[in-house]
């Protein structure tokens, strides 16, 4: 079964940046959706970012909390799916998760991960 281990978070102050990645252990992500999620403190998982290709191209969508911050890329060679997190506020720390979407808030095509712990100072 095909597995997804994050990495990448941390403790940052408010206004700063962090790159998360995702490293699945097959494929996967090449003919499929890549998405990432975050838990905030008692909160439950949310969807913050998901990337789709479609015929002219790679397809992004945001939670709008984060459109214009955050950026999801992937690399089909490593198997890698990427958040770049830019302007990090204190309200975006929780943990990170990714998953393969089957749609936006939908169901995901993995186990989760142990996820990735993001902490922003205010």
């Amino acid at each position: 079964q095909v597995q997804v281990v994050e990495s990448g978070g941390g403790l940052v102050q408010a206004g700063g940046s962090l790159r998360l990645s995702c490293v699945a252990s097959g494929s996967i992500f090449r003919l499929n959706a890549a998405g990432w999620y975050r838990r905030a403190p008692g909160k439950q998982r949310e969807s913050v970012a998901m990337l789709t290709s479609g015929t002219t191209g790679d397809n992004t969508k945001y939670t709008e909390a984060v459109k214009g911050r955050f950026t999801i890329s992937r690399d089909d060679a490593k198997n890698t799916v990427y958040l770049q997190m830019n302007s990090l506020k204190p309200e975006d720390t929780g943990v990170y998760y990714c998953n393969s979407p089957t749609g936006w808030d939908t169901l995901v095509r993995m186990p989760w991960g142990q996820g990735t712990q993001v902490t922003v100072s205010s």
